[in-house]
């Protein structure tokens, strides 16, 4: 079976879909079979990759609610090891026809169970917040990998999804791990990021990510040419920061597990 990562923080602005987009193709470089799943209603996973609205046979709404095969709504990118699938704003309805649905926790993972099997890593980009959508992604997984923009309130919404993954241990899917927290936005010049940095470091040890993705510009404009910055520009500081981080999730394997104190 392939590892399921979920990339969730409740707050936005803080690179989940820049981390999706980028450790998926650096995955994908080093020659493992990568699956991008696009739990945001504002599609960007999808466009990020160059895919094009009207080019699309299809989206994860048709999955979740139209019992679509998952299978039948891959879709292939630059990258040969690297496929998606893309969501579009016709998602955001999907948080309302869930509410009346049997088991509506569950219908990501069982939509991904046939799938799975045939990549060895997929990765779920969700929303912005805390929905059914994003439950869906946490209850699927198998690991949360949670980006944090070295800011100050980015310390305050940590806690409150480390409050939710707990939660969801305890009743949807007793074996979510924490992969990682992972650095993002760093401004070198910036105290209160190496402050922030330093506080997380101190608190939850081994679980930050060695890799730390800074502020680029780079990694700004890869989106509007549809490419991870691997395609883009390969010997920018964020290319270097994103596939540092593939190979620090390829050796740590199954991934630390957060403390229950956290």
């Amino acid at each position: 079976m392939g590892r399921v990562i979920c990339i969730s923080n409740q707050k936005g602005g803080v690179g989940k879909t820049t981390t999706a987009i980028n450790l998926a193709a650096s995955l994908a470089a080093a020659e493992r079979r990568t699956l991008l799943v696009d739990m945001d209603p504002q599609g960007n996973a999808g466009s990020g990759l160059g895919l094009k609205r009207d080019a699309m046979h299809g989206t994860v709404y048709e999955a979740l609610l139209g019992g679509r095969p998952m299978r039948e709504l891959v879709h292939a990118t630059e990258l040969r090891f690297l496929s998606v699938v893309p969501s579009t704003p016709d998602l955001t309805g999907a948080e309302v026809e869930l509410v009346g649905v049997e088991r509506r926790e569950f219908r990501l993972r069982e939509a991904l169970g046939p799938l799975a099997a045939e990549y060895d890593y997929v990765l779920i980009d969700c929303p912005p917040s805390l929905c059914l959508l994003t439950l869906n992604a946490l209850t699927a997984a198998d690991s949360v990998l949670i980006p944090l923009q070295c800011e100050y309130y980015a310390l305050e919404g940590l806690s409150q999804l480390m409050h939710t993954v707990e939660l969801v241990k305890r009743g949807l899917n007793p074996s979510l791990a924490t992969e990682g927290i992972l650095l993002t936005m760093f401004d070198v010049r910036a105290n209160i990021a190496h402050q922030v940095a330093d506080d997380v470091r101190g608190y939850f040890k081994d679980l930050v990510f060695s890799a730390v993705v800074p502020r680029n510009v780079r990694l700004s404009e890869c989106p509007s040419f549809g490419k991870p910055i691997l395609l883009y520009d390969i010997k920018s500081k964020g290319c270097e920061s994103y596939l540092a981080l593939g190979q620090e999730i390829l050796r740590r394997g199954a991934g630390p597990t957060v403390p229950r104190a956290a």
